[in-house]
């Protein structure tokens, strides 16, 4: 199988690719990852999955590779986006805004393809219902850390999935990979997956 360039330093993206079987190296893209004004959610990352991959692009300076995969992941309350908290300030209010709330979780991802030069992009949108959380419990949560690099300050893999009493949509996506649409991804696009 011909390797795909990672354009994220996700582990999470990473474990997925392991699950798929799928040879990548990592070139984490970096951009100024804050929203345009009047962006919905989807536009945002749809912008940003792409504009990852033109980031690798204009990186390798005029080498096309075969693949690369782009994809970003944001929490939308209404028209608010949250996306990586700054601080543990940041973190506390994103948190207290979704508390005993549902929100969406948007994920894009996008697939290079060097052969016909061209890029596909697809969205996932999935709900997510916060329990009430007591002001102890945030602090606690606080303390650990996890929120550090977690689109809305939380992981559904991880210790905030003690806050989530709902989902509606795909788990992998509200992860950071919509695993079923990658792969349909991988298979229109002409990717030889498998033996």
């Amino acid at each position: 199988m011909e390797p795909i360039i990672l354009a994220s330093s996700s582990p999470r993206r990473q474990e997925y690719f392991k699950l798929l079987g799928l040879p990548f190296n990592i070139i984490p893209a970096k951009l100024d990852e804050l929203p345009w004004e009047q962006q919905s959610a989807e536009e945002y990352t749809r912008d940003m999955a792409v504009r990852k991959i033109r980031r690798i692009l204009e990186q390798l300076r005029g080498r096309i590779p075969q693949w690369i995969c782009g994809a970003d992941t944001v929490i939308a309350l209404g028209r608010e986006i949250f996306g990586k908290p700054r601080d543990r300030t940041e973190a506390r209010d994103m948190m207290e805004k979704l508390r005993g709330r549902e929100h969406e979780v948007v994920t894009s991802v996008a697939l290079f393809g060097g052969k016909n030069q061209s890029t596909d992009c697809r969205t996932v949108r999935s709900r997510v219902v916060f329990a009430p959380i007591s002001d102890t419990e945030l602090e606690w949560y606080l303390n650990t850390g996890e929120w550090q690099g977690a689109a809305g300050s939380y992981r559904i893999q991880g210790l905030g999935s003690c806050f989530i009493s709902s989902i509606a949509g795909s788990h992998s996506a509200i992860v950071g990979l919509p695993l079923r649409e990658f792969y349909a991804m991988l298979i229109e696009n002409g990717y030889q997956y498998g033996p």
